[in-house]
């Protein structure tokens, strides 16, 4: 009997020392809120996923329309309020910063990920337990990656233009993927600077985009071009050759007063007096100006008063000199960095070494509008210009984020010098070998491995079914090729099979891959890790 009496007092002593119990169902309840909504806006590009994805129709406010594909794109004009679900968002945008490419992949990773991990939670797994284990995972899956890669040279054309193909064959303009990928290429080989190899700017490629034509007729140009027509008012000279091109930040206009201040003038003769100065003053700075031999003028944009008036044109032209007015400012860094010039902000500092020397500058009617050409210029620096056409607006747009993304994928070749394949390939071969992996593992890592492998089959999964084939079919399909040894069996689109990827010349960096992995599993633990939001009003 009286070890029936002692049982109650006992718990109740142990009680008073520890915690007593404490409500988790609020803390549940927002982790659960946060992986649902991240995987809400996981789901919404995963249609877009592959060469088969549809593509999205985006309105936005202003009442302008997109269509694309890009994951980056999509998710940047999407108003996402969630916190958990914009950072899904910013992932795509690390993505886009750190590869270029497969910022619809990173996502979906994610999305599945937490789909995986909201299982794993129900079973009473602690988070932080399953946010370890993602880590040492993810670890581990770069490294099979990087097993799986195939080294590339720069000098190995054909790989390169592969690739980018294969960064082309989702998008819209996936027709024109013969010519923009070597366009690409080109683009990104002519700016790699032999001294700093592995450093690609992809500032130093300017994209300037023209209504007219159809894509095929976009094209890669040795040297600058500018959206602008030349300034005709005066008649002055459209086509220039042995050109001597100033860039000049000051302008050739008459001095003004200050804001705030008028002049009076009471007679005719001061009147005439001033024009007379004003005349001067601007011939006086055209002779300095044609004195060093300059036939071409770039001014720049000026917001105080007006870069040129019609009376200095009109003398500009009589001195035949081309003017091209309007240039922006941020395009000023280019601009002299192509021609290897110095911009002068002053009419004093105009001496002859300042200038830029090109064979041809002249004004091309294209489309509805005119560019201005310049070509052949001596000692170019190491930047190129590519002309998007286009027969719409959306089309020139879709082009210019292709050909973006293009750029990317060839910029990682550059700068980690390996391939994958692609087509679902590598997700597969980690999905296997991290399976087998985690049956090595102990307790619940182990558990957490396993299904973070079983989570990364969502990408060949998700490839079969924007195709249309039966995707449950094609990857245990899949799976049983790579079971077999058969490391890059993937899923081939085109055919509606599994074909070995690398021999079909579907291709992606290695970087693309591990970056996606990486980024994908450091946003889900750290949606993981958030138990409370907190609305600081």
């Amino acid at each position: 009997m009286a070890t029936v009496v002692s049982a109650p007092a006992a718990s109740q002593s142990r009680s008073s020392k520890t915690e007593s119990y404490v409500d988790n169902k609020r803390k549940e309840d927002i982790r659960q809120a946060n992986i649902n909504a991240a995987r809400a806006v996981a789901d919404a590009v995963r249609t877009s996923l592959g060469p088969k994805g549809m593509d999205k129709m985006i309105s936005t406010a202003s009442g302008e329309v997109i269509i694309t594909n890009d994951g980056a794109t999509i998710l940047n004009k999407m108003e996402v309020l969630q916190p958990a679900a914009k950072m899904l968002v910013d992932l795509s945008k690390s993505q886009d910063a750190a590869a270029g490419d497969g910022t619809t992949t990173v996502v979906v990773i994610a999305g599945a990920l937490l789909k995986q991990c909201a299982s794993l939670l129900t079973h009473g797994i602690h988070p932080t337990v399953i946010s370890d284990s993602l880590h040492k995972a993810s670890v581990k899956a770069v490294d099979v990656l990087t097993a799986m890669a195939v080294p590339v040279e720069l000098s190995d054309h054909d790989s390169l233009i592969k690739s980018a193909s294969t960064s082309l064959n989702s998008k819209v303009v996936s027709q024109y993927s013969t010519l923009l990928a070597p366009l690409a290429v080109d683009a990104v080989l002519s700016v790699v600077d032999p001294v700093k190899p592995d450093l690609v700017d992809l500032r130093d490629i300017k994209i300037v985009k023209k209504l007219g034509g159809t894509v095929d007729d976009t094209e890669m140009v040795k040297g600058l071009v500018f959206d602008k027509k030349v300034s005709h008012a005066a008649g002055g000279p459209t086509r220039m050759e042995n050109a001597k091109i100033a860039v000049i930040q000051f302008q050739i206009s008459p001095p003004k007063t200050d804001i705030e201040q008028s002049i009076v003038v009471s007679d005719y003769t001061q009147m005439d007096r001033i024009l007379k100065e004003e005349r001067n003053y601007i011939l006086g700075m055209i002779k300095k100006i044609k004195a060093t031999g300059c036939n071409v003028l770039l001014i720049q944009k000026s917001i105080l008063r007006d870069a040129v008036t019609d009376l200095s044109l009109h003398y500009i032209a009589k001195a035949k000199i081309l003017v091209i007015k309007d240039v922006e400012r941020d395009e000023i860094e280019f601009i002299t960095k192509t021609l290897n010039c110095l911009p002068i902000a002053n009419i004093e500092h105009f001496r002859a070494e300042k200038l830029g020397y090109a064979d041809l500058v002249e004004e091309v009617s294209l489309g509805d509008g005119k560019i201005v050409k310049i070509t052949g210029i001596k000692d170019m620096g190491r930047t190129t210009t590519v002309l998007v056409r286009g027969s719409n607006q959306l089309v020139i747009d879709e082009a210019e984020r292709s050909l973006h993304d293009a750029l990317c994928v060839v910029r990682c070749l550059v700068n980690k010098r390996f391939l994958i394949a692609g087509g679902g390939a590598p997700e597969i071969e980690l999905s296997r070998q991290l399976g087998a992996w985690a049956k090595v593992l102990h307790g619940m890592e182990g558990y957490c491995v396993r299904s973070f492998a079983e989570s990364l089959e969502v990408i060949p999964y998700t490839l079969a079914e924007n195709a249309g084939l039966n995707p449950i079919a094609i990857v245990t399909e899949l799976r049983n090729r790579h079971a077999q040894g058969e490391i890059n069996a993937g899923i081939n689109v085109r055919k509606g099979q599994i074909t070995n990827i690398l021999e079909e010349n579907v291709v992606q960096p290695l970087l693309v891959s591990t970056s996606a992995i990486t980024l994908a599993t450091e946003c889900v633990r750290m949606i993981l890790k958030i138990d409370d939001i907190v609305t600081v009003r």
